[in-house]
C-alpha cells in the first residue's frame, strides 16, 4: 500500500507531496495522521493526504512511523487546507499547519506529551479480613467509596505501599487533562422581547448555509443571545464555535458558557501553554467537548456537526491573520458553514462597513438590538477640544476628565483610560540637534519603556538601554516626546495619589493568566482606574465601571490608511460603551485635536447608521471596499534598488496581465520602508471582479519561487494598507 506524504521543506511549494510504502506492520487507516519519513539524507514528519500509486521513475522508500492513534486533520479539514491554498495563494503546508497547536504540528519543535498521573484502587477478588492498621484500613474504606484515587491524596504513603505490595491494591497510570481554569460566573438571565426574537431568527437559519449580522449596541445582551442560541444547538445533537478577538475577552465569556455547559467546552487560545493546547484539541478530537470558545484560531477546531459559527465583536482586526497563510476568519468560516450546512453569526455595536453594507443589500440576514437589556441610557458623552486645553497647560488630562474622575473615585466607582499606544513615551530626542534614537534595524523610532528602562522597537525587538546624554552631540538633552499606557499610569497616579491604578496592555499581559488575573481584579474592585490600550475597548463588562476617559482620542485618524476613520469610531463607541452597563449609569470624555471629525462625533452620539452613511459616500468616491476588492501585492529585500526594480516590474507585469477593469497602483514605498533590514514596497489591486487575476498571480509565483533575493506575497482584502 502507497500513501502521498506532504512535507515541509525550504522550496515555498504548494506541491511538496511524496509517495511512499506504507509497511504491513503499521496502521492502514492513516489518512490526516502525522507520519516519520525519509527525504535526502535525513528524517522529516508529514501529513498523509490520501493513498497513493507507485510511479515507475523512482524508488518508493518506507514509511518510517505513524506518529498519530488519531488523525490530526479529518476529512473537512484537509478539504479546509486544500481551499486556503487556493484562495490565499499558499502553501498547503501553511494552511495545515496553521490549523493546528504547535505539538500536533508536521516538524513540530514541541512534543505533544501526554500527561498521565498515578492512580490506585482495591483489586478483585482479595481478602483483607487480616488488616487491623488504621491507616491502612482508612485507605480501604476510601477505595471501596470511590473505587479509584489520586495516590498523590493518599495521607499515608507506607501504609499505601504496604497494601501494594500485598497485592491488595493496585497503581496505575491514567491520561489527564492539563487545566484551563476559568470561574464559573453564575447568574439567571431572562431574555427581554428584542433577544428571543433574535434567538427564534437565528435557531430558524439552522441546518441553512445563511451568514446573519446581529447589530446590537453595547450592553444589548448579545452574549446571552448566544449562549441561548448554543443551548439550542447542542439540543439537537449540533456542536458550536464561538470567537472572540481578543484573549482578554475570553476569561469573562468563557466564565459565562461554562456556567450554562460546564465540562462541554474546549478553550483555544495563544495564552494557553503548548500542553493545554494539545490536551484542549485532543478532547475535540475525541469527540469529548461540543462547544469551543477562543481566538482566531479556534476556527479551525475539528468538531464534527456543527450547528452555528458565533464571531463576536466581528469589526476586530485580530480575525485576519496577518501572517502567511492571511486568511480572514470569516473566509473560513463561511467554508465551514457551507459543509456543515449551518449559520455564521457576526455580532458586533459596530460591524465592519462590508458587513453593514451586505446586510442592507440582503446578502447577509440582518437582527438589530437597539437597546440596553437594562433600558438605561447609553452613556453621556462629551468631547473635548484639547487645543483649549494644551493653552491651559493641561497636557494629558482635561480638566473636565480630572473633575469626572474625582467624582466617581469619591462615589466608590470605577474609571477606565483608553490611550492606543503602549510604552512611556514614543520616543526620545535630543533637543539640542535634534537627534531622535531609532531602531539600526526598522526606519521607526524607539519606544521608551520606563519599567525595563529600555528603548524597544515594536517591529523587530530590538533593545537597547535609554540614555540620558546624546550619542551625536554629547549634551545632556534628551526629551521625552509623546505619551504610552505606561506613563499615563504613571501620571493618574500622581493626580489620585490614594487611587489605585491597574494598567492592561501588551507589556502587562505577556505572562500566562495575566488578562485573566487584572480582570479579576479589576472587576472584584481591588483597583479603583483601569488604564490601556485597545484590548480593554471590547467586550468587557464590569458593573462598577461609570466614567471612560479616552485619551488622544483622534490618534487613528493620522494612520495613512482609508480605514482609519471606521477604526477611530469603532474604538471610541467601544470603549465608551463600557460605562453605566448594569445599574448605574455612565458617562464618557473624549478627548480629541479633531472635535469635528465625522468618525468622532457621530462615535459620541452612538450613531453608527450615519456613519456608516458618510463613510460609504468617501468610499464610493475614492472607489474603496466594499465597492471594490483589493490585492495587496508586498514585496521585500534586503537591497532596496534590487527591490524596487522587481516591484516595477511586478506592477508593469501585472498592467499587461489583468483586465482593463483592474486598477494597478504603484510601485510604491510601503508604510514603514524597512523592517528587520529588509525594504518593503507594494503594489496594490482594485477591482470587482477578474478572472484573470489568479491566473497572473500564479505566474508571478513561478517567476519568483526560488529567488532568494525577494519575497513576493499576497494579501487579500488586507487590514493595512
Amino acid at each position: 500500500m502507497y500513501v502521498d506524504v506532504l512535507i515541509e521543506t525550504r522550496v515555498k511549494s504548494n506541491d511538496m507531496v511524496f509517495t511512499y510504502k506504507l509497511p504491513a506492520s503499521l496502521s492502514s487507516n492513516i489518512i490526516g495522521k502525522r507520519v516519520l519519513v525519509p527525504f535526502s539524507n535525513r528524517i522529516v514528519e508529514g501529513f498523509v493526504l490520501n493513498y497513493g500509486v507507485k510511479k515507475d521513475d523512482y524508488d518508493v522508500k518506507d514509511v518510517i512511523k505513524v506518529v498519530d492513534e488519531e488523525p490530526v486533520l479529518n476529512d473537512e479539514l484537509l478539504d479546509l487546507g486544500k481551499f486556503m491554498s487556493e484562495k490565499y495563494l499558499c502553501p498547503l503546508i501553511y494552511a495545515y499547519q496553521a490549523m493546528l497547536p504547535k505539538a500536533l504540528k508536521a516538524n513540530h519543535k514541541v512534543d505533544g506529551k501526554i500527561k498521565y498521573q498515578t492512580y490506585v484502587s482495591l483489586n478483585d477478588n482479595v481478602n483483607y479480613d487480616d488488616i487491623k492498621i488504621k491507616s491502612q484500613l482508612e485507605i480501604i474504606r476510601l477505595l471501596k467509596e470511590e473505587k479509584e484515587v489520586l495516590k498523590l491524596t493518599i495521607k499515608s504513603k507506607s501504609s499505601l505501599k504496604k497494601l501494594v505490595d500485598q497485592g491488595i491494591v493496585t497503581e496505575f497510570k491514567k491520561e489527564v487533562y492539563r487545566d484551563v481554569f476559568y470561574d464559573d460566573e453564575k447568574k439567571t438571565v431572562t431574555l427581554n422581547s428584542d433577544q428571543q426574537m433574535a434567538v427564534e431568527k437565528i435557531i430558524n437559519s439552522f441546518n441553512k448555509e445563511k451568514t446573519i449580522l446581529l447589530y446590537g449596541v453595547t450592553g444589548s445582551g448579545k452574549t446571552e443571545v448566544y449562549i441561548d442560541v448554543v443551548r439550542k444547538a447542542l439540543k439537537l445533537g449540533k456542536s458550536a464555535i464561538i470567537l472572540v478577538p481578543e484573549i482578554s475577552l475570553t476569561p469573562q465569556i468563557t466564565s459565562r458558557f461554562k456556567s450554562v455547559f460546564k465540562e462541554s467546552i474546549a478553550i483555544l487560545h495563544s495564552s494557553l501553554s503548548d500542553g493545554q493546547r494539545y490536551d484542549e484539541f485532543r478532547r475535540i478530537i475525541k469527540g469529548e467537548v461540543k462547544v469551543v470558545i477562543g481566538a482566531r484560531s479556534a476556527i479551525f477546531a475539528p468538531l464534527k456537526d456543527i450547528g452555528v459559527i458565533i464571531i463576536d465583536e466581528e469589526h476586530s482586526e485580530s480575525y485576519k491573520q496577518e501572517n502567511n497563510p492571511r486568511y480572514n476568519t470569516l473566509d473560513i468560516a463561511t467554508r465551514r458553514s457551507f459543509y456543515h450546512k449551518c449559520p455564521v453569526v457576526l455580532g458586533s455595536a459596530t460591524p465592519t462597513i462590508e458587513s453593514y453594507a451586505r446586510a442592507k443589500k440582503e446578502y447577509y440576514d440582518y437582527i438589530e438590538l437597539s437597546k440596553r437589556v437594562n433600558e438605561k441610557p447609553l452613556p453621556k458623552v462629551t468631547i473635548v477640544d484639547m487645543k483649549g486645553e494644551i493653552k491651559k497647560g493641561n497636557n494629558m488630562f482635561s480638566s473636565l476628565l480630572l473633575d469626572k474622575i474625582k467624582d466617581r473615585l469619591e462615589k466608590k466607582e470605577q474609571v477606565m483610560l483608553l490611550l492606543n499606544r503602549r510604552g512611556y513615551s514614543n520616543y526620545l530626542t535630543c533637543q539640542n540637534c535634534g537627534y531622535t534614537f531609532k531602531c539600526p534595524n526598522c526606519d521607526i523610532t524607539l519606544t521608551y519603556h520606563k519599567t525595563s528602562g529600555m528603548l524597544r522597537c515594536h517591529y523587530c525587538g530590538y533593545a537597547q538601554n535609554k540614555k540620558d546624554v546624546c550619542p551625536s552631540c554629547g549634551e545632556v538633552a534628551i526629551k521625552q516626546i509623546g505619551i504610552g499606557t505606561e506613563r499615563l499610569e504613571e501620571n493618574i497616579s500622581g493626580v489620585f495619589k490614594n487611587a489605585k491604578v491597574l494598567r492592561m496592555d501588551a507589556d502587562t499581559t505577556s505572562k500566562k493568566g495575566a488578562h485573566h488575573k487584572i480582570i479579576n481584579e479589576f472587576n472584584n474592585g481591588s483597583y479603583d482606574i483601569l488604564v490601556g490600550t485597545q484590548m480593554i475597548a471590547k467586550g468587557l463588562n464590569f458593573p462598577n465601571v461609570t466614567l471612560v476617559g479616552v485619551i488622544n482620542a483622534d490618534s487613528s485618524l493620522n494612520i495613512p490608511n482609508f480605514r482609519s476613520s471606521e477604526r477611530t469610531f469603532s474604538l471610541i463607541d467601544q470603549v465608551t460603551g463600557r460605562a453605566g452597563r448594569v445599574n448605574k449609569e455612565g458617562e464618557a470624555i473624549v478627548q480629541t485635536f479633531n472635535p469635528d471629525h465625522y468618525s468622532i462625533v457621530c462615535a459620541s452620539n452612538h450613531d453608527y447608521k450615519t456613519f456608516f452613511a458618510k463613510e460609504m459616500f468617501i468610499r464610493k468616491k475614492l472607489n474603496y471596499p466594499p465597492y471594490c476588492f483589493i490585492t495587496l501585492i508586498k514585496i521585500s529585500s534586503k537591497d532596496f534598488n534590487y527591490g524596487i526594480g522587481e516591484a516595477k516590474k511586478i506592477s508593469e507585469f501585472l498592467k499587461r496581465s489583468l483586465s482593463n477593469t483592474t486598477t494597478v497602483l504603484g510601485p510604491s514605498i510601503a508604510n514603514i520602508l524597512r523592517i528587520n533590514n529588509n525594504y518593503n514596497f507594494q503594489v496594490i489591486l482594485k477591482y470587482k471582479k477578474d478572472d484573470k487575476l489568479y491566473k497572473a498571480l500564479n505566474e508571478l509565483l513561478k517567476i519568483y519561487e526560488g529567488n532568494s533575493k525577494i519575497k513576493v506575497e499576497f494579501d487579500f482584502n488586507p487590514i493595512n494598507l
